[in-house]
């Protein structure tokens, strides 16, 4: 029987090669209770120039996140500090992956998580109680039921809080006494009832910036944050790069036998950055859809189009499924922004597949889908 493969593997076993090379050169200072120090953890993410040895082999450390290299040595400080982190932004910009990575060089896990919804409680987060054991024994530490925040503590390792702002105020409130003095209150236990976190212990928070004014954070809570705010990807020529990266990735973990085109990924690339800015590279302006166009949908648009063009087609990028999964993506917020999309192509594409010909002219005729 053949081994089954997970189908999204933890950032600690997709890198751990990697990470076990940066810890085996590792020679900086480390905070109490981290895997790697702040220097590992910023080569982890933002990569080597050269390869490290581990074990006579040589391992190259992979850059894994484009955009403000200050921006992950900040993050990295502040994790090595008393107070959490806070990566806002728009949605598809990489705060959960930046999440996933930070937490995996600092202390070796990635999956300590609360995924914030308008259902998440109190209990989801903190601690709640197998009743069957409570009612035969009472409230005992058996019966206990540890929550992320609670795991997070007790280990001295990072718990990650995805879009906070999706829970209700209350909700959020409650990490308040937690983040001010890294205590855990259990009244069931009487005076043995306080959690005191472990050195290594903090919080990492994601929050779309599309979601303010869903359930608004309170001052209090805001104070215990450092935010930083995560940009999308402003070079055409990188996104592309990243729409190829991340599909290459995707093809090497399925069964499809495809190569990723280029021009067809620079194409989808310079369509989501035109679109989400609202201006073409000729100056043109464009009104802009309501829609989330951000690198990550366009990975996903790119690998539907891929694999329509493998499973039904001749195993090359077909132009009419890249305008009709571009269709898809525009359309999730409203009706209405499929005159925008029509209007880009009359304007922009057309003018892009008069002067550059080849793949822009089959983008063009590719419009007859958008209805």
């Amino acid at each position: 029987m053949s081994e089954i493969k997970a189908l999204k593997p933890t950032v600690e076993i997709l890198y751990a090669e990697e990470l076990a090379a940066l810890e085996a050169n590792d020679d900086g200072p480390k905070p109490k209770n981290w895997r790697l120090s702040p220097k590992a953890v910023r080569t982890f993410i933002l990569g080597s120039s050269k390869p490290l040895k581990l074990k006579r082999k040589n391992v190259n450390v992979t850059k894994k996140f484009y955009g403000d290299d200050t921006l992950i040595e900040r993050c990295i400080i502040t994790l090595a500090g008393n107070r959490g982190l806070m990566l806002v932004g728009e949605p598809g910009t990489a705060k959960t992956m930046l999440s996933e990575l930070l937490s995996a060089a600092i202390c070796g896990c990635s999956t300590n998580t609360i995924q914030g919804t308008a259902g998440t409680t109190e209990d989801m987060i903190k601690y709640t109680w197998n009743y069957a054991l409570l009612l035969a024994k009472g409230p005992v530490k058996e019966a206990l039921v540890p929550s992320p925040l609670y795991i997070g503590m007790q280990k001295g390792i990072i718990t990650r809080f995805e879009e906070i702002t999706r829970c209700p105020a209350e909700v959020q409130d409650s990490l308040i006494s937690v983040l001010s003095d890294k205590v855990l209150n259990i009244p069931e236990f009487g005076e043995e009832g306080l959690l005191c976190a472990s050195s290594g212990f903090n919080v990492i928070a994601t929050a779309n910036t599309r979601d303010r004014g869903v359930n608004e954070m309170s001052s209090a809570l805001k104070r215990r944050f450092n935010f930083e705010t995560v940009f999308p990807i402003s070079d055409v020529a990188l996104e592309a790069k990243i729409i190829e990266g991340e599909v290459e990735k995707l093809i090497k973990n399925s069964n499809i036998d495809m190569e990723v085109d280029r021009d067809a990924a620079e194409i989808l690339a310079t369509t989501f950055h035109e679109l989400r800015e609202g201006i073409s590279s000729e100056g043109s302006r464009i009104d802009k859809p309501s829609a989330v166009m951000s690198t990550a949908e366009a990975v996903s648009v790119y690998y539907q189009t891929l694999m329509s063009s493998f499973y039904y087609g001749d195993s090359k990028i077909d132009m009419s499924t890249m305008v009709q999964n571009i269709l898809g993506s525009v359309l999730k917020e409203s009706r209405e922004d499929v005159d925008k999309l029509r209007s880009y192509f009359n304007i922009v594409v057309k003018g892009k597949s008069t002067k550059m010909g080849g793949n822009w002219k089959d983008f063009y005729e590719a419009k007859k889908w958008i209805k």
